[in-house]
């Protein structure tokens, strides 16, 4: 199995959550995508996001994708790891 290709993309998942008083089930209804792909979003392990999806998002969070996605041009994101800081 071919090794994950580093990048430098954070998902900003947990802070919206957390400014928005709402879980990630919540989420995964208002949306209509599943708590775990939900989870490999949050958590920097999804390799692509559809626009539908990532519009989907920012109308249940009120927000625009640069408030969800950032580039950090310091690093690479671990692809197990934590998406960015909190």
């Amino acid at each position: 199995m071919p090794e994950e290709e580093p990048h430098s993309i954070r998902i900003h998942l947990d802070r919206l959550l957390a400014a928005r008083g709402m879980t990630l089930t919540e989420l995964s209804a208002q949306v209509g995508i599943t708590v775990v792909n939900l989870s490999v979003l949050k958590n920097g392990r999804a390799k692509a996001v559809r626009f539908s999806t990532l519009s989907r998002l920012c109308e249940v969070l009120e927000c625009q994708p640069g408030d969800l996605i950032s580039h950090d041009p310091a690093g690479p994101a671990h692809p197990t790891g934590p998406a960015g800081p909190a």
